[in-house]
């Protein structure tokens, strides 16, 4: 018991203490390297031709997209490296020491969210391989594999940074190798001739799948961008970084979602499986043998983002005011975690449709928020620690401004985004008149969530470029 209360992490929302601060910016290729090695990558592919592309179309929205979002995430850890504080404090700054906690809530809905979505699907790869290899029940099979993932995803995440960063670099090793083996095995399984037939989709389809890369891969990760660059010295570079941060995420999911494509163009019965069972499909083209590596790559790489998710959404409950300690608003988040899983699992008829809806409509306001803080990290060049904790500091209790900015965006936003597969959501798309209604070739592309970063990231630039810059000639002054 000794030993692993001294593995928890006691830091929380604080600034971290100079002496704490080590590492180099390639530390951070590992974390988002773990995060991001995930079977669910290849289901993608089946996903972005669903757009009606053809295999050259999601490959180029592919790179797009991913590098695209993760630039995002990018400048974003700059903020933690500058400040050695968590992205959710930092965000203070642009929205007020209290008005921070509506862009707080937004990001640990989108955590506890993402969290639940992978260990769902660890809980169904685990569930199928486990019914082929043992003849197990279905319920039991699926039992056991939410015991494992739920179990280890909650310790990562209570445990804290060291742990975690430790736990994915071994992640990252393991999941790599394993993919690669997958890849060998599966490669037959690809026509040619089929992937060559399928035709050019329009302009619309090509543009909605870029911004599902966006929305799907990289942008969720804003919210906690500064989280895992907090603990670096502050004279390491802002440009490595940047580098190291998308190179990390980036390379294996653009190279998964590519071969994807490759076999969900190859395979109608793959393809449409692959919508109810995201991961316990691509297992229908591997030999018995390697179902159990299979699903160790599987659960292993969809708990390297669920263990991020749950350690930067208990940070962020404790950001908006819930006075407890960061491991054990971890614990909480876990417990809520548990709950959404089984709804998943056992009661959701249809994996995607719950998970597209999820996606479009926390993705409009977290993608105001995420071209906010980006611009307010380009623009700020340093922050003051303890005016963060105190309303009645520079930053203030309310930046109606950067308020009102999110509220707009949103607005505009959800007018141009629809999911008509989902009844709950069919209010969305009232601005949709504009080009061509909701049954028009642009219904799909999901423009509100460009539309709402770039309100994001222009807006807050336009609005409050002149009061940065005066926070920081005062700072100078003092």
């Amino acid at each position: 018991m000794k030993k692993l209360s001294d593995s928890v992490e006691i830091n929380g929302i604080n600034f971290i203490a100079e002496a704490e601060r080590k590492g180099s910016a390639k530390s951070l290729f590992w974390p988002w390297a773990a995060a991001n090695v995930s079977f669910l990558a290849i289901s993608y592919g089946s996903f972005f031709l669903g757009f009606g592309i053809s295999f050259w179309q999601a490959t180029a929205a592919a790179i797009i997209g991913t590098i695209g979002s993760f630039s995002i995430v990018a400048i974003s850890s700059l903020a933690g490296k500058r400040a050695n504080a968590p992205t959710m404090t930092l965000s203070r700054a642009a929205f007020g020491v209290k008005g921070n906690r509506l862009p707080g809530l937004l990001s640990y809905l989108i955590f506890v969210g993402w969290e639940t979505v992978l260990v769902s699907l660890a809980t169904l790869a685990s569930g199928t391989v486990l019914t082929r290899i043992g003849n197990i029940d279905t319920d039991i099979s699926r039992v056991l594999g939410f015991m494992l993932a739920g179990g280890l995803t909650i310790i990562g995440g209570v445990l804290g940074f060291k742990v975690i960063m430790k736990i994915q670099l071994y992640l990252t090793v393991i999941t790599i190798f394993l993919t690669a083996g997958y890849i060998a095995l599966t490669i037959d399984s690809v026509d040619w001739s089929k992937v060559s037939a399928l035709p050019t989709g329009p302009t619309s389809g090509f543009i909605g799948a870029i911004i599902f890369a966006i929305t799907g891969i990289g942008l969720g990760w804003v919210g906690c961008a500064a989280d895992y660059s907090r603990y670096l010295p502050r004279k390491v570079s802002g440009k490595s970084v940047i580098g190291w941060t998308i190179f990390g995420a980036s390379i294996v999911p653009i190279i998964l979602v590519i071969y994807g494509s490759l076999l969900a163009a190859s395979s109608e019965e793959l393809n449409s499986k692959v919508a109810s069972d995201p991961i316990g499909a691509l297992t229908t083209l591997l030999p018995t043998w390697y179902l159990i590596p299979f699903a160790l790559v599987a659960v292993l790489g969809l708990i390297g983002g669920a263990i991020l998710d749950l350690y930067s959404s208990g940070l962020t409950l404790v950001s908006i005011g819930l006075p407890v300690k960061r491991y054990v608003a971890a614990g909480i988040d876990g417990l809520i975690m548990t709950i959404g899983t089984i709804y998943l699992v056992w009661f959701a008829s249809d994996f995607f449709v719950p998970f597209q809806g999820f996606l479009i409509t926390l993705g409009v306001p977290v993608a105001v928020w995420s071209g906010l803080f980006a611009a307010d990290v380009l623009m700020r060049k340093s922050y003051s620690e303890s005016e963060l904790f105190d309303p009645n500091g520079r930053y203030g209790s309310y930046n109606f401004k950067s308020i009102g900015l999110i509220g707009f965006g949103t607005i505009i936003g959800w007018g141009l985004v629809t999911n008509s597969l989902a009844s709950w959501l069919s209010w969305q798309g009232y601005f949709l008149s504009i080009v061509g209604g909701k049954d028009g070739s642009w219904a799909y592309a999901n423009l509100g969530v460009i539309a709402a970063l770039l309100i994001g990231f222009f807006g807050h630039i336009v609005l409050s470029r002149k009061q940065i810059k005066n926070q920081e000639i005062n700072s100078s002054k003092r």
